[in-house]
């Protein structure tokens, strides 16, 4: 008996069972931040509304460190099949390619797909600092010895310290921990007294919230006074987004966006977000393509004006 129909009916039975296999590979959503971070809980949110739509397994890998560029350059340098995404915010796509000497990448690396949310970042202390204003944390400042936390050298938190600490023209030493849950840990130690971050920690950990890096007041928190109304005319704010590496095929990303679409309308995600007191802003990939753009030239702006470098 002839060999090779043989041998094409047997590849025909594999690829009939190898073709269902492929189909259910699964997406991973690769977070820049650990867990407990805003970064870390919306993209779990995320994945529990992308598993039934895309039909396939979602899961969430937390890859730490460097301000999010360990997390982006796995995803850099991964296939863009569309198997991978990343959800990261602002900084490792914004920030670190201009603060960084070398980032290993640049936003262009990247295709933007959806942003989720948008917060502004909120000055937080513990609740037995006795730090209750802007006021109460130069006079600490000025007192020397004085510390803050940050989840990394260039993120958003950073920048924002430099900014305020210049502009009240006091000290203040840098102290880098991997992800929100260990400055908290830091914070009960004393090791640090202050921190800008997220809105997602000040409740969930019983701080108190000294000011909003905003224009106006951030309705979640409506009794926290912004930097401006206490002298400093300062803001920063944080976004998260879905991106995918550069090459990805336009029929996945056009799948993720409207997966992202449909999952930011379901009350699973309005209520988680309500719990980390950030509000819900989607945009499709052009439009955050755009915000993403606008932030690139923002973040360098800040970063060339107050010479803030690597060495920072």
């Amino acid at each position: 008996m002839p060999r090779r129909p043989a041998l094409a009916a047997l590849a025909a039975i594999l690829l009939a069972f190898a073709s269902p296999a492929r189909a259910q590979a699964p997406v991973t959503i690769v977070t820049a931040f650990g867990a407990g971070s805003a970064a870390d809980i919306v993209a779990r949110l995320l994945a529990a509304e992308f598993q039934p739509i895309l039909g396939v397994p979602v899961v969430v890998t937390n890859v730490t460190g460097a301000a999010g560029t360990i997390a982006t350059n796995h995803v850099v340098r991964g296939r863009a099949d569309g198997q991978t995404v990343l959800f990261s915010p602002i900084g490792p796509i914004a920030i670190q390619p201009n603060f960084m000497r070398n980032a290993g990448y640049t936003a262009a690396d990247l295709t933007p797909i959806c942003v989720v949310n948008r917060a502004p970042l909120i000055m937080m202390t513990p609740q037995n600092s006795g730090l209750r204003t802007i006021a109460d944390v130069v006079a600490r400042a000025r007192q020397g010895n004085f510390a803050y936390g940050t989840t990394g050298v260039g993120t958003t938190p950073h920048l924002s310290m430099v900014m305020f600490a210049r502009a009240a023209g006091v000290q203040m030493e840098h102290i880098t921990y991997r992800g929100p849950a260990d400055v908290m840990i830091a914070f009960a130690r004393g090791d640090v007294l202050v921190m800008n971050d997220h809105p997602s920690s000040i409740r969930a950990n019983n701080l108190h919230a000294i000011a909003t890096l905003a224009a106006e007041r951030f309705p979640d928190f409506p009794e926290t006074p912004t930097f401006r109304e206490q002298g400093f005319d300062l803001s920063m704010h944080i976004w998260h987004g879905l991106f995918a590496p550069r090459g990805t095929p336009e029929a996945a990303i056009q799948r993720f966006e409207a997966a992202c679409a449909q999952a930011v309308r379901s009350e699973a995600m309005r209520v988680g977000h309500e719990r980390i007191q950030t509000p819900i802003v989607h945009l499709g990939a052009r439009d955050f393509a755009a915000v993403v753009a606008q932030d690139i030239d923002r973040m360098k702006t800040i970063i060339d004006e107050n010479r803030l470098r690597q060495a920072e």
